[in-house]
C-alpha cells in the first residue's frame, strides 16, 4: 500500500501515550498524510475526547498514565463497537495480544526496537483497521437499510438463492396469496402461487429472474390472476447481489402495488383517446389567434364547417376574412372577457353559406389570446323557419273541416316546411280500395305526369307504404323495383304513411335531397297532417253520432209515448167487460196520442168476404163510409191484405202510386199520410183488424210497428180471456158435433193403426213433460193398441191403465198440443171423440157469449175435411158448474191418480185393480195412493153436498 492509497487523510486519529514510538508515529502521520491528528496522555482524557468529538481511529500504547490499553479499550467499547482501535506496545507477548484482542481491540501491534521499521507497520495497520471499520459499518448501514426495506409494509420483497430459489420473504409478500409462505421456501421463483397457476410456470417472471441471475438489473408490471385479489398490478424490480468477489449470492425482488397507477395511467390514455375522438368528432371548431390574427391553433375537425383542412385555413383563409371583419368590438371583448353567441354568416371551401353561433373568449394559452368556438347552426335556423311554418300550417289545419281541404294545405305548405316543390297527398277510399291522388302540386306534375289511383292490391311505392304503415326514403328513386314509372323525372323521393286515411308523398330532381333535417321535417309534417285528418274523421263520426243519438232520441221519445199508450190499453184491458169496451178502448187511446189520427177495429166475415168496422175513433172523416173494404190478398186498401193474409201491412207514404190505387186518393183527401194494418189473432183465431192512420210519413218505424204488432196479439188475447170469461158465467150453452176426415188428428191415427175403435176419456193434463190424455179402445188386444201407439211419432209413451181383453183403457203422453186446450183457451170445451178407422166424431160444448163460428173457424183450422154435423143447446148448465168447480179444488196430481184409478176399475164393485196395483201403476207408493183418493173423495162430496147442483135439461136441436 502508498500513501496514495490510505485512508488516513480522511480520518481523524486521536493517539494516546507518550513514548518515543509515539512521538514517531504522530511525526510520520503528520509528514505522509493530511489525516488530524489528536494527541492524548491518559486514558481519562482520551475518554473524555472520544465521547466529545468524532474520532475515526483510535491507536493507544499498552502503558497509560492512570491505567492501560485494555482498561481504556473496555471503557470505549462500552460506548461504541464500531470504532477501530489499534493497540501498540514496545514489547508484547501473546497473552498481552490476546487480551487487547479480547477487550475489542481492532488490531494489535508489537513496535519493538526498530521503530522505523513499526512505524512503516503501524501506519499500514492503521489504515487496514480504519478501512475494516468503515467496510463494517457500510455493511451495517447497508443490513440496517435492507432491514428496513425488507420491512416495508407498502413493498413486498422476496430473497433468492444464486439458482432463482425462493430463500426469504417479508410479510407484505406474504398477505398477497393465502398459501402458507414457509412451505414455498426453496421453490423456483416463478412456479410459485403469487405468478402461476397449479402446476405452471410463468414465463414472464422466470425471465425477469434470469435476467438478474446474469447480473443485470431487471424490472416489469405485471397483473397475476393468481393473486387475492384479481385486480392487483405489481411492479417487481429485481435486481443481483454478488460479494466483494464479484460472486452472486443472492437476488432481490421487489413488488410495488401500482394498481392505482395503471389505473390512472389508463384512464389518462382513455381521457386522451376521447379527447382525441372529441376533438376529431365533434361539431364545434375551436380556433385560436394572437393579436395581430394569426392563427396560433386550428382544431382538427376545422373541414367539418368550413370544409378545409387545418393546413389549407392556416395558409389561405385569415381569420377576418373566415368569419368577417366586424365579429366583435375588441374593447367589449376586453371589457367582459367573453362574448357568447354571436350570429354570423360564413362560406365554406365550396361556397355553401352556413350560419353560425361564434363564442369569443380572452385567452392566454401559449402565444394564442383570443380563442373562437364556432357552432354551425344552419340546419337548426332551417328548422326553426320550417318549424314556424309548419306551426303556420297545423293553424291552417284547425279550420279545415275535409280531408280534402287538409290535403291542400300540406300540399300548398310543403315547399316552406322541406324546401321541396313536388309533394301530394293520397287518400285512402275504402270502397274502391285504392289510394285516390286528393291533392298534388304542379312541380309534381310537370316531374311524373298524371297521377293515377293506386289499387292496395298492385305493389307500388304508395301502397307498400299505406299497407306495411312504414315510411321509405330513397335517394334514388329509380333503384326500387316497385317504380311503376320509369320515365319519372323524380329522383329522391318518400312515401309517408298517413294513419289509415292514406299517404303523403314529397321529392324532388335531385339525388340525395334528404338529409337528416328533410326526413325529420316530412316526418312532423306528415305526424301533423294524420292528426288534422284524425281530428276532421273524429269529428264527423261525432257528428253521426250526434245525428244518431238525436234519431234515437227521437225514436226513444216515440217508444215511451207508445209504450205510455200501450200501458194505458194493458190497464183497460184488464178492467174491460165487453168486446165493445176493450175495441172502443183502444180506438179512443191510440188516437190520443198526436202521432196517430185515426184507428178503428173491423171484424172479419168470412161469409161476406169483406172487413165490417165495429169501434173507431179519432178523425174518421167519412172514411169509413166512403168505401167497401175487401178481403184480398192482392188488394190495394191494407185492412183487406192483412184479413186475408193475417200479416201486418204497412204504407209507409200514402202519397207514393197515388194514380194505381183509389184507396189512396180518400186516404190523402183525409190527411192520412202513412198507415199500419195488423190482425187480431190469438191461437190461430182471428178477432178482427186493428188500423192505424198518421198524419205524418213514415209514421210507423220498425219500433213502432213491433209495439203495434205486439198490441195487436195482447188485445186478441183480451178479447179470448173475456169470450172464457163470460164461458165460465154463462148458464147455457151450445153442444156442436163435427164429423172430422183427416189423419191429424192423433185418436184417429191411432184408431186406424190399431184397428179399433178409440174414445177420448177425459182426463186431459198438461204439464212441463207434456201432454196427457185418457182413451178407452174396443176390438183390439191391448198389445197391438199398445204397439200401435209406440210406433205414432204424436205419441210420446202410453201406459196401460186397464184391460179386459179387446177392450181397457190406456194413458197416452202426447208429443203434440192437444185440440183441448186451444179450445179451452176460448172458453170452449172438449167434451167427447170417438173414432173408429174409417170415422171420426167430436162433441165440443160452446158457451153462449162465444160465437160458435169462433170454434168452427178454429177446428177447421187445425184439421182438414171438417163436417159441421148438428148443434144443440143446453140450459141450466149446474153440471158444467159442479164440474169446474171441483177442477178448482183438485191439484193435476190428485186428478191424475183418481182418474187412473177410475180407468183401472178400483172403483168398480168388485174392484177389477187394486190400491197396490194402481199405485205401482202410477209409480207412488200405496200409502200415496190412498191419501190422494180419500182427498179427492173429500173434495167431491163437499162440492156436491155443501155447493149442491142439479142435471142439465136439453132444450131443443138445430
Amino acid at each position: 500500500m502508498t500513501v496514495a492509497d490510505t485512508l488516513l487523510d480522511e480520518t481523524t486519529l486521536l493517539l494516546v501515550g507518550d513514548t518515543d514510538w509515539v512521538d514517531r508515529f504522530e511525526n510520520a502521520l503528520h509528514d505522509r498524510t493530511e489525516a488530524t491528528v489528536r494527541r492524548e496522555t491518559t486514558a481519562e482524557a482520551a475518554l473524555d475526547f472520544v465521547e466529545s468529538a468524532g474520532v475515526d481511529c483510535l491507536v493507544v500504547e499498552q502503558f497509560l498514565h492512570g491505567g492501560t490499553a485494555v482498561e481504556l479499550l473496555r471503557s470505549v467499547r462500552a460506548e461504541t463497537r464500531t470504532l477501530p482501535v489499534v493497540v501498540a506496545t514496545a514489547a508484547g507477548d501473546e497473552s498481552t495480544a490476546s487480551e487487547a484482542i479480547g477487550a475489542g481491540a481492532s488490531d494489535y501491534v508489537a513496535v519493538g526496537d526498530d521503530h522505523t521499521a513499526a512505524v512503516a507497520e503501524l501506519l499500514d495497520r492503521t489504515d487496514r483497521a480504519v478501512r475494516r471499520a468503515r467496510r463494517e459499518r457500510t455493511q451495517r448501514e447497508r443490513a440496517r437499510q435492507f432491514d428496513a426495506m425488507f420491512g416495508d409494509e407498502r413493498t413486498a420483497t422476496w430473497v433468492l438463492s444464486p439458482d432463482g430459489r425462493l430463500v426469504r420473504l417479508n410479510e407484505t409478500a406474504r398477505d398477497l396469496v393465502d398459501v402458507s409462505a414457509d412451505e414455498l421456501v426453496g421453490e423456483p421463483f416463478w412456479t410459485l402461487p403469487w405468478w402461476s397457476g397449479d402446476d405452471e410456470s410463468n414465463p414472464d417472471v422466470r425471465k425477469l429472474v434470469e435476467t438478474a441471475l446474469d447480473g443485470s438489473f431487471a424490472n416489469a408490471v405485471v397483473a397475476p390472476s393468481s393473486l387475492t385479489d384479481h385486480t392487483t398490478v405489481v411492479d417487481l424490480s429485481v435486481r443481483p447481489v454478488s460479494n466483494e468477489r464479484g460472486e452472486l449470492v443472492s437476488v432481490v425482488v421487489e413488488g410495488v402495488e401500482v394498481t392505482d397507477r395503471v389505473e390512472l395511467e389508463r384512464d389518462l390514455r382513455r381521457s386522451e383517446e376521447l379527447h382525441r375522438v372529441t376533438l376529431n368528432n365533434m361539431t364545434d371548431t375551436v380556433l385560436m389567434t394572437d393579436e395581430d390574427g394569426e392563427y396560433t391553433y386550428v382544431c382538427p375537425n376545422v373541414h367539418f364547417i368550413f370544409g378545409y383542412t387545418a393546413a389549407e385555413l392556416r395558409e389561405r383563409v385569415p381569420i377576418d376574412e373566415l368569419l368577417g371583419p366586424d365579429l366583435f368590438d375588441r374593447e367589449e371583448l376586453a371589457e367582459q372577457g367573453v362574448l357568447k353567441n354571436i350570429e354570423c354568416t360564413a362560406s365554406d371551401k365550396a361556397g355553401n353559406e352556413h350560419t353560425l353561433l361564434v363564442n369569443v373568449r380572452e385567452v392566454s394559452i401559449q402565444e394564442g389570446t383570443i380563442l373562437y368556438s364556432c357552432r354551425d347552426i344552419t340546419k337548426r335556423k332551417q328548422r326553426e323557419e320550417a318549424l314556424a311554418t309548419l306551426q303556420e300550417t297545423a293553424r291552417d289545419f284547425l279550420y279545415a273541416g275535409t280531408h280534402q281541404e287538409i290535403a291542400q294545405h300540406v300540399v300548398e305548405d310543403t315547399p316552406g316546411v322541406v324546401d321541396l316543390e313536388a309533394s301530394a297527398v293520397f287518400l285512402f277510399d275504402a270502397d274502391s280500395n285504392e289510394l285516390r291522388p286528393s291533392a298534388y302540386s304542379p312541380a309534381l306534375s310537370e316531374l311524373h305526369g298524371p297521377l293515377p289511383g293506386i289499387p292496395l292490391s298492385e305493389d307500388a311505392l304508395p301502397s307498400y307504404s299505406f299497407v306495411q304503415d312504414e315510411a321509405v326514403f330513397f335517394d334514388d328513386v329509380h333503384r326500387s323495383p316497385r317504380l311503376r314509372n320509369e320515365a319519372t323525372d323524380l329522383r329522391s323521393a318518400a312515401y309517408i304513411p298517413l294513419g289509415d286515411h292514406g299517404v303523403f308523398f314529397v321529392g324532388s330532381d335531385r339525388v340525395d335531397a334528404f338529409d337528416d333535417v328533410t326526413r325529420e321535417l316530412a316526418d312532423l309534417l306528415a305526424a301533423t297532417a294524420e292528426a288534422a285528418l284524425d281530428r276532421v274523421t273524429r269529428e264527423s263520426r261525432l257528428r253521426d253520432q250526434d245525428r244518431t243519438l238525436q234519431r234515437q232520441n227521437e225514436q226513444l221519445t216515440a217508444l215511451n209515448r207508445i209504450n205510455e199508450t200501450i200501458r194505458e190499453i194493458d190497464q183497460a184491458l184488464v178492467q174491460a167487460e165487453t168486446r165493445e169496451s176493450v175495441d172502443h178502448t183502444v180506438c179512443e187511446l191510440l188516437t190520443n196520442d198526436d202521432r196517430f189520427a185515426f184507428a178503428w177495429v173491423g171484424s172479419v166475415d168470412r161469409a161476406t168476404n169483406t172487413v165490417t168496422p165495429r169501434a173507431w175513433d179519432g178523425a174518421e172523416q167519412g172514411y169509413l163510409d166512403s168505401r167497401t173494404f175487401t178481403i184480398d190478398g192482392d188488394g190495394d186498401e191494407p185492412v183487406g191484405r192483412t184479413a186475408a193474409r193475417g200479416e201486418p201491412t204497412t204504407v209507409s207514404n200514402v202519397a207514393a202510386g197515388l194514380r194505381d190505387e183509389p184507396w189512396r186518393t180518400d186516404a190523402l183527401a183525409r190527411d192520412y199520410l202513412s198507415v199500419l194494418s195488423i190482425p187480431l189473432a190469438y191461437n190461430d183465431l182471428t178477432h178482427g183488424v186493428l188500423t192505424v192512420y198518421a198524419d205524418s210519413r213514415e209514421a210507423f218505424d220498425d219500433t213502432a210497428r213491433t209495439v203495434l204488432e205486439e198490441l195487436g196479439g195482447t188485445i186478441a188475447s183480451a178479447l179470448s180471456a173475456l169470450e172464457r170469461k163470460n164461458a165460465l158465467l154463462s148458464t147455457s150453452m151450445t153442444r156442436v158435433e163435427f164429423a172430422i176426415d183427416d189423419d191429424a188428428f192423433v185418436l184417429s191415427r191411432l184408431a186406424r193403426a190399431a184397428d179399433c175403435t178409440v174414445s177420448y176419456q177425459g182426463g186431459v193434463q198438461q204439464t212441463t213433460e207434456g201432454s196427457f190424455v185418457f182413451a178407452r179402445f174396443e176390438g183390439a188386444p191391448v198389445e197391438d193398441v199398445v204397439q200401435a201407439a209406440t210406433d205414432l211419432v204424436a205419441i210420446e209413451g202410453v201406459r196401460t191403465v186397464s184391460t179386459d181383453g179387446t177392450s181397457g183403457v190406456v194413458r197416452l203422453h202426447l208429443t203434440e198440443p192437444f185440440l183441448a186446450f186451444e179450445l179451452a183457451d176460448h172458453g170452449a170445451v172438449f167434451r167427447e171423440a170417438t173414432t173408429t178407422p174409417d170415422s171420426t166424431t167430436v162433441v165440443i160444448d160452446v158457451p153462449n157469449g162465444i160465437d160458435v163460428r169462433t170454434v168452427t173457424q178454429l177446428v177447421e183450422a187445425t184439421f182438414t175435411g171438417v163436417e159441421l154435423r148438428s148443434r144443440q143447446t143446453l140450459d141450466n148448465v149446474d153440471e158444467h158448474d159442479l164440474y169446474s168447480s171441483f177442477l178448482a179444488t183438485v191439484t193435476d196430481r190428485q186428478l191424475e191418480v183418481v182418474q187412473t184409478a177410475y180407468f183401472s176399475g178400483y172403483f168398480e164393485s168388485p174392484r177389477d185393480s187394486s190400491g197396490e196395483a194402481v199405485a205401482e201403476t202410477l209409480g207412488i207408493s200405496s200409502t200415496a195412493f190412498y191419501r190422494h183418493v180419500r182427498t179427492v173423495q173429500q173434495k167431491l162430496f163437499g162440492v156436491l153436498f155443501e155447493d149442491g147442483a142439479r142435471p142439465p135439461t136439453r132444450s131443443g136441436v138445430r
